[in-house]
């Protein structure tokens, strides 16, 4: 026997089905460390190891940081005290280089993933966006935090370069037969004010030549449409008696690209002229050049200097087709006069921004709103990620590894999400996790809570080329039940395999009221998934949402089997409640052996439940703690065993 906190305690030798109830959750003491709940505090707990101490993260996806609503995690020292020490790691003030990104709303801490191998997490903002011409697309973004509570790396696999991610270099003619001067200023004014003009989108840099080639000013010396426009309206005519045009697209081909030029973007050079080149036989070399380079050319021949001297431009149309990238009809201009090139500007925009993109290999258009990073999940290779928003709401999973982003075709899905349901928003990826067979090994799972209205799950592999396959499927059973929506893997005799699927459906609607359902999946050793009766609330019970949470905990009771713990965050007037299930052999016992209701907790407690870890002692006191979200708060409950 041993003693603890002042009575005798006698530990059990012989212990019934499901144990026996020798060990209890504390609802006298707990510890409750308090957030804001503006910021939605307690949205997410984990447990977590580093720096050799015990830590509990708690996400806050409303927090801000200066103007801006970006969300954040909070780490909380554990140790002996009753009061535990708090400090944000601004995480929201993380941004990715060369993109025009719009954190605000980004929801940073809605997901939450520790891993115990390497003491790091992963934290996630799915609704992280990034514009894109006049677009604002929800690709979400994750950042790796390092076992020191330092920033590692952004994941992002749905992020894709923008189309407009170019670096656009404008060749001007300058020379003394240019007239008048300021009809060809406001033409590159009108133009510059068509693009979009930022980071990760359009750069412009401008050369103006003559008998010499002058550098205006460089790609990246501004940042914004304002400030390119300012710039060029101080820009005069150099002059000159000749026009040297292969030397103007030479000096630009050669310097002026990788003056602020960036790696992958798109080249684009739009070189303007109102005469033939005094230096034509460079033209060619010139040309070719360019081309070896992937500098798409725009040109444009003023033919006012011609006009007005009544003078047969043939030879010069022909040079400045010559310079144009084919086709001629897609890169070509000729205007009457200087005073004509403000007609063209729509034209010519619109023509640069049909362009197709640099990201050939990328997936195409269906990731702009994924919203990656909605549920994630730790695997061996990296971080598999739910993307809810991707090809119009169907869905997709994706995964991060060291190697690089894989991104499974949308037709891997086709068969269990059909294109004539599309329109249903299936929301695959709304919580991802893995299991593993006996016989297949690791298998993943994703959950889809608006297909066909009655929700869907599906076990899947994915190899690291792309290539999902679906192996099995398990649909819900009524409409709006929103099934899928939390997924948990049981190993309940701690062999290493899945014994249980557990699937919640927490809007299941039984007896008139929202109470939730949770339904349980035996895993055979064939990899088949027998449909094993549910876990399901008493008549009690209204508006609960049991099953929002799931979370399997280590063996409470000393039965050597592992258990389960419910999240009910609706329960008691939106107060909310857990449910704590015991694991017996290869199952989980259908009556929960204890029920704990924020009513029966101090401070007032609200949505307690809506999220629940439980896989460390926290407290050294030799028993696996359980920690539990709510809104502004997280609560931190002790295991203590009991006289049996």
């Amino acid at each position: 026997m041993e003693y603890y906190r002042g009575i005798i305690v006698v530990w059990a030798c012989t212990l019934l089905p499901g144990g026996s109830d020798s060990f209890n959750i504390d609802t006298k003491e707990p510890r409750i460390i308090q957030g804001s709940k503006e910021a939605q505090f307690g949205y997410t707990v984990q447990q977590h190891e580093a720096g050799g101490q015990k830590w509990l993260l708690v996400g806050a996806p409303f927090e801000t940081n200066g103007q801006q609503q970006t969300g954040d995690i909070y780490r909380c020292l554990m140790n002996n005290k009753k009061n535990s020490t708090c400090s944000k790691l601004n995480l929201g003030r993380i941004s990715l280089t060369n993109v025009a990104e719009r954190k605000d709303k980004m929801r940073l801490g809605m997901t939450l993933t520790t891993n115990p191998k390497d003491n790091s997490f992963v934290t996630c903002g799915p609704l992280w966006s990034h514009e894109c011409g006049s677009s604002f697309y929800s690709t979400g973004i994750c950042s790796r935090v390092n076992s020191t509570f330092k920033f590692s790396r952004t994941i992002a696999p749905a992020f894709q370069r923008c189309e407009t991610y170019m670096d656009i270099v404008i060749v001007l003619d300058g020379s003394n037969s240019i007239y008048p001067w300021y009809e060809v200023q406001n033409f590159l004014i009108n133009i510059l004010q068509k693009f979009y003009i930022g980071p990760g989108q359009i750069q412009v840099g401008v050369v103006q030549y003559g008998e010499d080639v002058v550098h205006e000013f460089q790609l990246n010396d501004y940042k914004t449409v304002e400030e390119v426009v300012n710039a060029a309206k101080n820009i005069e005519q150099r002059g000159g008696a000749e026009t040297r045009t292969a030397f103007g697209i030479e000096i630009a081909r050669s310097e002026a690209f990788k003056r602020g030029g960036r790696r992958g973007s798109k080249k684009v050079m739009i070189v303007i002229t109102d005469g033939e080149s005094h230096d034509s036989p460079d033209l060619e070399k010139v040309i070719k050049d360019s081309e070896k380079d992937n500098i798409t050319r725009y040109a444009i021949a003023v033919l006012g200097y011609y006009n007005r001297r009544g003078i047969n431009p043939k030879a010069f149309l022909k040079e400045i087709k010559d310079i144009a990238s084919d086709p001629d009809d897609k890169h070509f201009f000729n205007v009457a006069d200087e005073s004509a090139l403000k007609d063209i500007v729509d034209a010519l925009g619109e023509r640069i921004f049909s362009l197709e993109g640099t990201n050939k290999n990328e997936t195409s258009f269906g990731l702009e709103m994924s919203q990656a990073g909605f549920s994630s999940h730790i695997v061996e290779d990296g971080i598999l990620m739910g993307a809810v928003g991707a090809y119009d709401w169907n869905g997709a999973v994706l995964k991060e590894t060291g190697h690089g982003k894989v991104i499974p075709p949308k037709e891997a899905y086709l068969q269990e999400f059909p294109e004539e349901l599309k329109n249903h928003g299936a929301y695959l990826g709304y919580t991802v996790t893995s299991l593993v067979s006996a016989k297949a090994g690791r298998l993943y799972v994703a959950g889809a809570p608006r297909f066909n209205h009655t929700g869907k799950v599906i076990i899947f592999t994915l190899k690291n080329n792309g290539n999902l396959t679906i192996l099995h499927s398990l649909k819900g059973q009524q409409i709006g039940s929103y099934y899928g929506s939390e997924i948990s893997s049981v190993d309940i005799d701690g062999d290493g395999v899945t014994d249980a699927l557990l699937v919640g459906a927490p809007m299941y609607f039984s007896q008139g009221w929202e109470k939730g359902k949770i339904y349980i999946y035996r895993v055979t050793e064939q990899s088949r998934f027998i449909l094993d009766g549910s876990l399901e609330l008493g008549d009690g019970a209204q508006n609960a949402r049991f099953g929002s949470s799931i979370s399997p905990i280590p063996d409470l009771n000393y039965d050597t089997y592992n258990d389960v713990v419910v999240g009910a965050p609706l329960e008691d007037e939106h107060q909310g409640a857990i449910y704590i299930f015991h694991g017996y052999r290869d199952r989980i016992l259908r009556k929960h052996k204890q029920r704990i209701g924020a009513a029966e907790l101090p401070s007032g407690l609200m949505y307690f439940g809506r999220s629940i870890h439980g896989k460390m002692d926290l407290n050294q006191d030799g028993l696996v703690d359980l920690a539990v979200g709510s809104l502004g708060a997280a609560v931190l409950l002790w295991y203590v065993p009991l006289v049996s």
